[in-house]
């Protein structure tokens, strides 16, 4: 196995069939590790010359990626390709064949991050617990961290039915009154083709703004490069079963649109566009939301459904598992320093939350008004 390091963009178009390759053969992998997602991300948000992608090859067949870029804040470090939209970073790494070849594959994908290393901190964050990068982190000769980040709400891969079944009774009994009232408002829903994908997302960030308008969201959802982006990326995403989205209709009128990301790890609900007809006519939207993911997860296959970041109210209402990702921090000798004060800035940012959340237990603050968002800002009801 050889190790390289990638900065030009037009090879990292060209690595799409390889990568996807790879992606199928790394079982730890989420739809944020695709070809697709990082390569649209690059194309939108990344910066001229600062593209740092470390592979391993053997033959003529990619065994590891660590897709990565060079930043400054201040602090001279590599982070992961797809920033604050991805809600987890990765490396891939192959697993598709034997143990053995697996570690060889790990090990010398630990030997390339190392080089490049060597003038900067390696900052990965959002890394859920049993990820390929792990085995980085557990072979790393230098100075490593491992640091709490976002919590993550996770609920059975199972069908609507059986998670309703998971809810005490008289919760269950209400979501099955929502079912009945959705079927009763004959509120259809159908996959949207891969062909039709583009104007569905068009439609779908329309609605968004619509739901959300008056109220607190997310920025960057709203913003021209973040909709290039989603366009780009996820067409290709639908064609090779990584995403779907969905329509739900009602008298032949698009009322609501949802993108859920699909891997073997997970079916993932992002984003959603909704049209504030279908709460004046009492539908609920995280009901519909809810029962579309859940049949990407019914026949088993994925690992888990995603709530993804955030620990907003709503979603304590399905009863999900708490599930907290970590950031894992890699240097050398010589970056240790700056490990050192990325450290001390998380732990003076968690005293400081900490003191405001106490803050506000006592009453401080008064009220937040602001409504809506959370860690996915709108994305989800």
């Amino acid at each position: 196995m050889r190790t390289e390091v990638v900065t030009d963009e037009r090879e990292f178009a060209a690595l799409a069939p390889a990568w996807g390759r790879l992606y199928d053969r790394c079982a730890a992998a989420t739809p944020f590790q695709s070809h697709a997602w990082l390569h649209s991300w690059w194309l939108s948000y990344g910066s001229p010359g600062r593209l740092r992608l470390v592979l391993v090859r053997e033959g003529g067949e990619l065994r590891a990626v660590a897709p990565l870029m060079r930043a400054h804040r201040p602090l001279p470090v590599l982070v992961p390709l797809g920033g604050a939209i991805s809600d987890y970073a990765d490396v891939l790494i192959d697993d598709g064949t034997d143990d053995e070849h697996t570690d060889r594959a790990a090990a010398a994908l630990t030997e390339g991050l190392s080089a490049v290393a060597r003038s900067a901190l390696i900052d990965f964050r959002e890394v859920p617990p049993g990820s390929a990068v792990e085995r980085v982190y557990e072979r790393w000769r230098g100075p490593r961290r491992r640091v709490r980040d976002s919590l993550c709400l996770e609920l059975p891969a199972a069908s609507m039915d059986d998670l309703v079944g998971r809810l005490p009774s008289s919760k269950a009994q209400r979501v099955r009154a929502k079912l009945r009232k959705l079927a009763s408002l004959g509120i259809e829903q159908r996959d949207v083709p891969h062909d039709e994908v583009d104007a569905a997302l068009h439609r779908l960030l329309e609605l968004h703004r619509l739901q959300w308008q008056g109220r607190k969201v997310t920025t960057e959802h709203l913003q021209e490069r973040f909709s290039e982006h989603l366009v780009r990326s996820v067409g290709p995403m639908v064609r090779s079963g990584n995403a779907v989205v969905t329509e739900f209709r009602l008298d032949d009128t698009v009322m609501a649109v949802d993108l859920t990301l699909l891997s073997r790890r997970l079916a993932g609900g992002y984003l959603y566009g909704a049209h504030p007809g279908l709460r004046e006519r009492k539908a609920d939207v995280a009901v519909i939301l809810l029962n579309a993911c859940a049949r990407h997860t019914e026949g088993g296959g994925r690992g888990t459904l995603s709530l993804l970041r955030g620990d907003e109210p709503y979603k304590h209402h399905w009863r999900p598992e708490s599930v907290v990702n970590h950031r894992l921090l890699l240097a050398r000798r010589r970056t240790a320093p700056l490990m050192s004060a990325v450290v001390c800035d998380v732990a003076a940012r968690g005293r400081g939350k900490e003191l405001v959340h106490r803050w506000k237990e006592r009453g401080g603050g008064g009220t937040d008004g602001g409504g809506g968002g959370g860690a996915d800002g709108g994305g989800r009801p």
